[in-house]
């Protein structure tokens, strides 16, 4: 730019000096920063808070619809659970009075508490209580009751009944209880006759809220029935005071039940790495995504660079530094004792490092595909639902949510807590079905980077614009900034404009 248009600027003239005007009708003076008040009635103030108010209340706005609209995906998740029962099996091996007396109480409660029961035969499981209780470790149900007929008992009620006429008695009865009334036994334990079996580690809220208050209520009142029948019907037998004095528990808890947690939740600290940690996760990756789109902008990278080389940048950047964060996260987690050899040994710290690794790549790198597009003043939007979709699914299990919440089978959180409680309480191993999802999070993140990424440089192609010595340039419009930038393309020099007239140009 010539030496007499840039002695012709105007100077900065003190705060104090409030005319636009010098006296002479020269070019418009220039107000100091910091001189402004909110409601001053100058043009330019005017359209400051036009701009600032608009952009206020617009956003306080969204955040009201955020409010009725992103928000109940949560609070729904927690509102009147469950709304679906979850599927609990009951198993007779006992064929005997005990074993009706269960299967036919939870089969008149069948759908009406918190479990639907199922009755399933004994012949189904030929390995008996171990192979049941292999198959809720399996999680092919959430909770499973079986009755094993302590022995004695339907000989007893048998002979008492033939008096009161209050049972019909199956065949296939022992001596247990037999003999304790007729021979007390201080060591007899009514407990072994029913055994509820269950997975804490699969999801501790819904086993400490749902299964096992339900699981209690329904064999309380079996139990409670059982044992009134058994002392009224024992009621005249010549031994009575001899059982009373030695063996009370035989008359007063004839029949009891014992829960047996198959894969206990005994590590506390696990809930930061299977439930909260998810929530730290996705900050840590708005965190990564928001320094890496800062650096870009910083050093120029995002309007130099060749849309190729520069979606190689971001991906390289953000596996580079989901790798590194990961690591010492799993430290973290290492230096306040988590347990994660009990599933694949001394290889458990390497999975647990990789899957966390592949988890923040599958949760981030959504985030990081969107920015391009929606630059970062919409991201607090985007990352706010993000979070609220993905922790909504993990908290109670989806099968008692309702079924708008199926779309959690293939959240990454979903997934990452599944394999992490795998690897840290050893639950079943889905952890290759749950890394193929987060794989295919990743795969389809990378593409949709790549694709946003091009539509934007496409809209933001260079178009020649003349120059005041007839030199071009180029003008390429920053998304994050909304702010024109002039490259000049004759090496010239040109006077620098205010951002509001660069706007409106664009």
């Amino acid at each position: 730019m010539s030496a007499s248009r840039r002695s012709s600027a105007p100077l900065v003239r003190p705060a104090s000096e409030t005319s636009t005007s010098d006296d002479a009708g020269g070019p418009p003076r220039r107000i100091a920063p910091n001189a402004h008040t909110f409601f001053e009635k100058s043009p330019s103030a005017g359209v400051a808070r036009a701009i600032y108010l608009k952009t206020y209340f617009g956003g306080t706005f969204m955040m009201v619809i955020m409010l009725f609209t992103i928000f109940p995906i949560y609070w729904s998740a927690l509102y009147n659970t469950p709304v679906r029962n979850l599927k609990g099996w009951v198993v007779d091996f006992d064929e005997g009075f005990v074993g009706q007396a269960v299967s036919q109480a939870l089969a008149e409660n069948r759908g009406l508490g918190r479990i639907t029961w199922e009755i399933l035969p004994a012949s189904r499981f030929s390995g008996g209580t171990e192979e049941l209780a292999a198959a809720i470790r399996h999680e092919d149900a959430w909770v499973a009751v079986s009755s094993g007929f302590i022995p004695g008992l339907g000989v007893q009620i048998c002979e008492l009944s033939k008096t009161s006429n209050l049972f019909a008695v199956n065949p296939g009865s022992s001596d247990r209880l037999t003999a304790a009334l007729a021979s007390p036994n201080s060591s007899y334990d009514g407990s072994r006759a029913i055994t509820g079996y269950g997975v804490e580690a699969r999801n501790e809220n819904a086993f400490r809220n749902l299964i096992r208050p339900s699981l209690q209520g329904n064999l309380d009142a079996v139990t409670n029935r059982l044992s009134q029948q058994v002392a009224q019907s024992a009621a005249n037998s010549p031994s009575l005071s001899s059982i009373l004095a030695t063996s009370p528990q035989t008359i007063v808890s004839p029949v009891s039940y014992t829960i047996n947690n198959l894969v206990p939740f005994d590590q506390p600290v696990a809930t930061a790495a299977t439930f909260a940690g998810m929530l730290y996760q996705l900050i840590l990756g708005f965190f990564v995504v928001m320094i890496s789109f800062g650096a870009r902008e910083a050093s120029g990278l995002n309007r130099t660079l060749s849309t190729k080389d520069l979606i190689v940048l971001r991906l390289c950047s953000s596996f580079f530094a989901y790798f590194i964060i990961s690591l010492f996260y799993c430290l973290m987690n290492l230096a306040f004792q988590i347990v994660v050899d009990r599933k694949f040994g001394q290889a458990g710290f390497i999975v647990f490092w990789m899957v966390n690794y592949i988890g923040m790549l599958a949760m981030a790198l959504a985030l990081e595909s969107l920015i391009t597009l929606l630059t970062p003043r919409g991201m607090p939007f985007v990352m706010l639902t993000w979070i609220i979709t993905n922790l909504a699914v993990i908290l109670f299990p989806i099968d008692a949510l309702p079924s708008i919440y199926r779309y959690g089978y293939a959240a990454p959180s979903f997934n990452l807590s599944r394999a992490l409680r795998s690897i840290i309480f050893g639950t079943r191993n889905r952890v290759g079905q749950s890394v193929g999802i987060l794989f295919a999070w990743i795969f389809l993140s990378c593409i949709t980077l790549s694709l946003i990424q091009w539509f934007v440089r496409r809209k933001q192609a260079p178009s020649p614009a003349p120059t005041e010595n007839g030199g071009g340039h180029e003008r390429y419009l920053s998304a994050s900034t909304e702010k024109a930038v002039d490259v000049a393309m004759d090496g010239k020099d040109r006077e620098a404009e205010p951002i509001k007239n660069k706007l409106s140009a664009v």
